[in-house]
C-alpha cells in the first residue's frame, strides 16, 4: 500500500466514468491551481533514463485511473496495479516519434546499448521512468497546467516539485534525466544547482516533441537548413544544445 493510494483508494474504486478528474481526488488548491491525485507515484528504480514532462494531462489521468480500478478491482496488488496504471498513454504517437528520433541523433540509445530508443517503449521499457516536473496532474482554471505561472516562481507549485521530484531524484542516483519542455528544464536545472543531479547526467535542450515544435525538431535532426528557419526558431541556441547532448553521450560511450 502506498499513503496517497490509501487516502483515495475508496473514490477511485467508486468513481464512475468521466471526462472530470473528482472532487474527491482533489489534493490542494490554491488560487486557480488544482491538484489532483493520479496513480503516478510507482518509481521504476532500476530505469537508466527518466523522461520528464510538466504535468499529467487529464486524458492521461482519466487513463492511468481507469487503468488502476480495473487492476485493483481484478485483485491486483497495490504494487502492480500502479506500475501498471503509470505506463498508460506515456509519450504515444507522433509525440513518441519525435522524442525518438531525437534520441538516437545524439547517441542515447548508444549509450544504452540499444539499436534504438524506441526499444524503451517495447522490449527495454525495464530502462525507463517516466515522470513530471509536477507528479499529479495540475489544473489551471480547469484546464491542463501548460506552465504559466512559471513552477519555480510559484511557491504553491515549486513546493510540490520540490517534494515530490526530489523524492524519485534520490531514488534514481545514477540515471539520465531528459526534460521536456521549458519548465521540466528550469526545474531540473534547479536540482542540479543544488547538485541533487550531476550535470552530466541532465539531458536537457531537446525540443519538446510536439507537434507545435515541428520546425524545431526538424532543424535538430538536420533535416532544414538555417536558412529555411523563420524567425521564431532560434538556431544557435539549438545548436548548441544539440552538440552538448551529443558530446554527454560520446563522453558516456569512451568510459
Amino acid at each position: 500500500m502506498t499513503p496517497m493510494l490509501d487516502c483515495y483508494r475508496s473514490a477511485i474504486l467508486d468513481a464512475l466514468p468521466s471526462d472530470r478528474l473528482s472532487r474527491d481526488l482533489l489534493i490542494s488548491r490554491s488560487g486557480q491551481l488544482a491538484t489532483y491525485y493520479a496513480p503516478f507515484e510507482h518509481v521504476n528504480t532500476a530505469a537508466r533514463v527518466v523522461l520528464v514532462g510538466i504535468t499529467p494531462g487529464l486524458f492521461q489521468a482519466q487513463k492511468a485511473l481507469e487503468k488502476l480500478r480495473a487492476g485493483l478491482r481484478s485483485g491486483l496488488s497495490d504494487a502492480e496495479a500502479l506500475r501498471q496504471a503509470k505506463d498508460v498513454a506515456s509519450f504515444s504517437g507522433p509525440m513518441r516519434t519525435a522524442l525518438v528520433e531525437m534520441l538516437d541523433y545524439v547517441g542515447l540509445h548508444t549509450a544504452l546499448g540499444l539499436r534504438s530508443c524506441a526499444e524503451l517503449f517495447t522490449s527495454a521499457n525495464d530502462l525507463v521512468h517516466y515522470t513530471s516536473a509536477l507528479r499529479n496532474p495540475v489544473l489551471a482554471g480547469g484546464q491542463n497546467y501548460t506552465g504559466s505561472p512559471a513552477i519555480l516562481r510559484t511557491p504553491y507549485l515549486r513546493s510540490m516539485a520540490e517534494d515530490w521530484l526530489t523524492d524519485e531524484v534520490r531514488q534514481l542516483p545514477d540515471a539520465l534525466w531528459v526534460p521536456l519542455g521549458k519548465e521540466p528544464t528550469a526545474v531540473l536545472r534547479s536540482f542540479a544547482a543544488k547538485g541533487l543531479v550531476e550535470g552530466e547526467c541532465l539531458l536537457d535542450g531537446l525540443p519538446h516533441p510536439s507537434g507545435a515544435n515541428a520546425e524545431r525538431i526538424a532543424y535538430f535532426l538536420g533535416r532544414k537548413q538555417r536558412e529555411n528557419l523563420s524567425a521564431k526558431t532560434k538556431a544557435d541556441t539549438i545548436d548548441a544544445a544539440r552538440d552538448q547532448l551529443v558530446l554527454k553521450m560520446t563522453s558516456r560511450g569512451t568510459r
